[in-house]
């Protein structure tokens, strides 16, 4: 689409310049506020290609606006046109309150202006943007800012939940200990919740619900788009990189029963996908009610104006894009090689950010892993799933736990890429966390008020011979011993790693797989019942990975002379032993140099998934243990243990 006006508000030497697109408005007006006061309204002007616009004198920074749509309202042809909603600027950049349902946002004739929130005229403040701190290989932590920062007894109370909180020199000291390279933050911009809640007395804690794509949510981030810059700057200076998790697939405004706020009521028909021939059916490829039409050049503008705003005005690192085949999804098809995937990676301002893509979603065709463009990094749930099952005990894994370990090249060398792009995980937000994990081999979601019909139903867990909570010391040890198994098991992998907020710590969210309404003890983190001792073993092992970089290496391994398999008796493994069921051990001898010393090495991962202790051999005899508080002694494996060995 021509670029002769910018959309959004742009302030100007004498005032404000206000643009904005619908290809269907038979007119669109502007709305002047003071708080909820409506003190102006103001016919736009339609120019070029459907941009409605206006420049008004003396309108300056801290004004509170929002439009009104004039047409046809026929919803069975697609069409929401209702000029008693008001509706928020798809580019607004900063909102005077959250979203908040009300039935009156989905009743026709209904005015809304004092419920939906007004975008605040806010001037844009570019940066000297520097490289990202974070690289590909490094490590990864997910973490929604509210639940993390909401019991943290050294963050003042004041600025718990928020943004802010994440620069506090508590947070920042903990990310440090356990080697953080990059924090994810899942989504901070402006949310509403999704209409069953409010009736359950529950809320969406998590922000997977956006409605403003820009705009961060008042709740989280106060201070606006000066607080994420400020926070942002701050764990840089300690080294640490910030990547945004973005929804750009659906919207707040939901099915045909939702509400209308922005897009929906702006052109229905452009902004989201439709079925071929029936407009009053939107496509929900996404599960949640409707599909952003990421191919749409104007939608497809918006999401790279979105992606700059953040990085040239907060110094983000990268993205995480949720859903994210429908980025790539035409009428017809998901397109790896086109569209809104590859104008995000030919923007010249996105060219060195990290790009990480969940690769799939419930359409046609919506598991795409392995299939996005390089240098897009991918969420790797086939390994996932395959770790889980070895160590549940599930038979003849062992083939298929090394190729997790050696980066899923199966995977991701299918386009003739000779580096992995994996994001190797255990756990993320959703689902189990890691301790639950190994504590429920059922979802107990009865408090997302469902019934216990939501989340997935098989998690690939065990429970350590109780469900859920005991007081039993033994089963209590069993499970400790299996988190610092899988987390080591997560941290030997290569290419990129990510760990969920409190997952270091053994934290628990009480058997809930599904827990984006918990907006309460069950999602916030306990700091003070995290448990020391994992969490000083996440810091050995974010230290190991930092020492040899055949770890965090992304090169594919090729067995030449960069890894060798072994058996527990020191030999080389056959193809007997790899086809071997109930094979419990497996030894990984990497070759790559050893930061510390300046010198090529070989450095040894010592599976035991059984419960017996394993007396293992290596090849040759001048090895030593790489242990904190001493896991093994003279290579005598420990039940459900991984060890690690470094050739002197």
């Amino acid at each position: 689409m021509p670029h002769t006006y910018p959309l959004g508000a742009t302030l100007t030497p004498d005032g404000t310049h206000f643009a904005i697109w619908s290809s269907t408005a038979e007119k669109i007006e502007l709305c002047l506020f003071d708080n909820d006061t409506e003190t102006a309204r103001h016919t736009l002007i339609r120019g070029n290609e459907g941009i409605h616009h206006i420049t008004l004198p003396g309108i300056t920074a801290g004004q509170r606006y929002g439009f009104r749509a004039h047409g046809t309202y026929d919803p069975d042809h697609g069409l929401w046109f209702d000029p008693s909603k008001l509706l928020v600027d798809p580019y607004a950049r900063e909102l005077d309150r959250p979203f908040r349902h009300d039935v009156r946002l989905m009743r026709f004739g209904e005015d809304t202006a004092d419920i939906v929130p007004k975008a605040i005229l806010t001037p844009a403040a570019p940066i000297n943007v520097t490289s990202p701190k974070f690289k590909p290989g490094g490590f990864v932590y997910e973490v929604a800012v509210r639940p993390f920062t909401m019991l943290h007894p050294d963050v003042p109370e004041e600025q718990r939940g928020t943004i802010a909180a994440l620069a506090h020199p508590a947070i920042i000291a903990h990310l440090q200990k356990i080697g953080v390279d990059a924090i994810e933050l899942m989504p901070i911009t402006a949310w509403i919740d999704e209409r069953h809640l409010p009736p359950l007395g529950l809320t969406n804690g998590w922000g997977y619900n956006p409605v403003a794509f820009m705009a961060l949510d008042p709740r989280l981030c106060p201070g606006g788009i000066t607080e994420l810059r400020e926070t942002v700057a701050k764990l840089h200076d300690a080294g640490i990189g910030t990547i945004l998790d973005l929804v750009f697939n659906h919207t707040g405004e939901s099915d045909r029963y939702g509400a209308t706020l922005s897009m929906r009521g702006l052109d229905n028909l452009s902004y989201y996908r439709h079925l071929p021939d029936a407009p009053d059916v939107l496509v929900n490829d996404t599960g949640t009610g409707n599909m952003v039409a990421c191919d749409h050049p104007v939608v497809q503008r918006l999401i790279i104006d979105t992606l700059r705003h953040f990085v040239s005005e907060a110094g983000i690192d990268g993205f995480r894009f949720d859903l994210a085949p429908v980025l790539g999804r035409t009428a017809n098809a998901f397109v790896r090689d086109g569209g809104t995937l590859s104008a995000i990676l030919a923007d010249d301002v996105m060219t060195d950010r990290i790009m990480i893509a969940e690769p799939w979603d419930i359409g046609p065709g919506g598991y795409q892993l392995g299939n996005f463009p390089a240098p897009f990094l991918e969420w790797n749930d086939r390994a996932r799933d395959d770790i889980r099952r070895y160590w549940r005990g599930d038979h003849g894994l062992t083939g298929t736990l090394a190729s997790a370990l050696a980066g899923s090249s199966e995977i991701f060398s299918r386009h003739g890429l000779t580096e992995t792009r994996s994001v190797n995980f255990l756990a993320a937000h959703d689902g189990f966390t890691l301790m639950d994990l190994v504590s429920h081999q059922h979802k107990h979601n009865e408090a997302n008020g469902e019934d216990n019909r939501d989340g997935h139903g098989e998690n690939l867990s065990w429970n350590n011979g109780t469900e859920g909570a005991t007081e039993d010391p033994n089963i209590l040890d069993n499970r400790r011993r299996d988190v610092i198994a899988l987390l080591s098991t997560l941290f030997a992998s290569r290419g990129t790693v990510m760990l969920t907020a409190g997952d270091e710590g053994g934290r628990s969210q009480r058997g809930n797989n599904n827990a984006y309404c918990q907006d309460n003890a069950i999602t916030w983190v306990d700091w003070a019942k995290l448990d020391p001792a994992i969490i000083a073993h996440t810091a050995f092992l974010a230290r190991m990975r930092r020492r040899f970089p055949a770890f965090a290496d992304t090169a594919f391994l090729t067995g030449a002379d960069d890894v060798a398999w072994f058996s527990a008796s020191g030999a080389a493994m056959t193809v007997e032993d790899w086809q071997r069921g109930d094979a419990a051990t497996l030894t990984m001898v990497l070759a790559k140099p050893d930061r510390d010393s300046g010198r090529n090495v070989r450095v040894a991962v010592l599976f035991n998934r059984g419960h017996e202790t394993v007396a293992a051999d290596l090849p040759g005899n001048n090895w030593r243990t790489l242990a904190y508080a001493g896991t093994i002694t003279r290579m005598e494996l420990p039940p459900r243990s991984v060890s690690f060995a470094l050739e002197a």
